[in-house]
């Protein structure tokens, strides 16, 4: 499966940038790119979730319950007073 990308617009010295370093390391242009991308996209999997880091110091083994994940929705303000719709 091949999928192209083309990108305009690239700073002439980000371009100078690019065409250096892959020259430095012997690769084309292109495959540098695709390295970084996947260094990048590696990189993010990686990182630490904050739900991770709080399951970590606050989970059951450290006698603190918490609730399971949810998604929360839009529910509208009721004030005090008014009657619920």
């Amino acid at each position: 499966m091949s999928s192209v990308i083309t990108v305009r617009g690239i700073d002439p010295g980000d371009k100078s940038w690019l065409k250096r370093e892959a020259r430095e390391i012997g690769v084309s242009m292109e495959e540098f790119v695709r390295r970084l991308i996947r260094e990048q996209r590696e990189r993010a999997e990686r990182r630490t979730r904050p739900s991770e880091v709080f399951e970590r110091f606050f989970g059951p083994e450290h006698g603190v319950d918490l609730p399971p994940p949810a998604r929360y929705g839009y529910r509208p303000v009721v004030f005090a007073g008014e009657d619920e719709a």
